[in-house]
């Protein structure tokens, strides 16, 4: 039984070509699936560094508000009439001051 497996055997080296297999199914893990993540963060630490008074911005948990105060941390965001929220600044998600800006 053993000799009929090694007759069948392709002659050569296996293990190169999964190392290949391997290798290639690597790289196709890391440019569909890591770099664009890598990616995205890179753009949302950006965002969160260029936030400013007066930015109108929706939290991760959809609370719309306007910044009134900023720390190195925090925001403070006034959501309705003069009621002042504090959140931490990785909580903020995205911007909609230059989303709805109406056309003069």
């Amino acid at each position: 039984m053993l000799n009929l497996i090694l007759l069948q055997a392709t002659p050569g080296n296996p293990v190169i070509g999964q190392l290949i297999m391997f290798g290639g199914i690597i790289l196709v893990f890391y440019f569909f699936m890591l770099r664009p993540q890598q990616k995205k963060q890179k753009e949302q630490k950006a965002f969160r560094e260029s936030l400013k008074k007066g930015d109108k911005v929706v939290t991760i948990g959809g609370e719309h508000g306007i910044i009134t105060d900023l720390t190195e941390d925090t925001v403070t965001l006034d959501v309705d009439r003069g009621v002042k929220i504090t959140y931490e600044r990785t909580s903020i998600s995205d911007e909609l001051s230059k989303k709805y800006k109406t056309k003069a």
